[in-house]
């Protein structure tokens, strides 16, 4: 009889206006603390950031997925996330019989799948993808604000902020902007 490998699956970024959604999929060690292991969204940055580095150090395997901006608003926002997903599962080094995905929907996957709403609260395999996807995210929008200072990237991510959107008004959408968000959208 084999055990179960455990897969936990989580995105961040679906709501924002700018950069990508990333996904992260993790499968953690037995000896991993999980009662630490919380939705990314109820801690510090401080503590993301110590719990990534904890979880990395303490999973056998993670894999990550992007859907940058241009690929979002070619496939709208809905199939860019299962595709980010879907990478992220792809690029586990070891393959997981069991995946647990936080929200609705779940990837194209040959790979048995339970859906969890609110699982990165829930399960602490979807709560270390949440942290892992997060700063890894984060990360991202800090490294697109060294970039491109005129948006606040490092200050608010990306998210229709009342900053952000008053930059978007004064400098027009950058290249990292998804167009086909609003108010970004135009009508044709």
């Amino acid at each position: 009889m084999t055990s179960q490998i455990l897969a936990g699956v989580d995105e961040v970024g679906r709501g924002c206006l700018a950069g990508p959604v990333i996904s992260a999929a993790i499968i953690l060690n037995e000896s991993i603390d999980r009662s630490i292991l919380k939705d990314s969204k109820l801690l510090t940055e401080k503590k993301r950031s110590f719990l990534a580095s904890y979880i990395l150090n303490n999973c056998i395997s993670v894999g990550i997925g992007v859907s940058p901006n241009d690929e979002i608003d070619q496939l709208n926002i809905h199939n860019a996330t299962l595709l980010s997903m879907k990478r992220a599962i792809n690029n586990l080094v070891k393959l997981p019989t069991k995946l647990v995905i936080d929200g609705l929907h779940k990837p194209d996957t040959t790979i048995n799948t339970t859906c969890v709403v609110k699982g990165d609260q829930l399960l602490p395999e979807i709560s270390a993808a949440s942290i892992v996807a997060k700063v890894l995210r984060d990360n991202v929008m800090k490294s697109l604000d060294n970039k491109i200072k005129a948006y606040g990237f490092s200050k608010h991510k990306g998210y229709g902020t009342k900053q952000h959107l008053l930059a978007i008004d004064m400098f027009g959408p950058s290249i990292y902007h998804r167009m086909s968000f609003a108010p970004l959208k135009t009508e044709i």
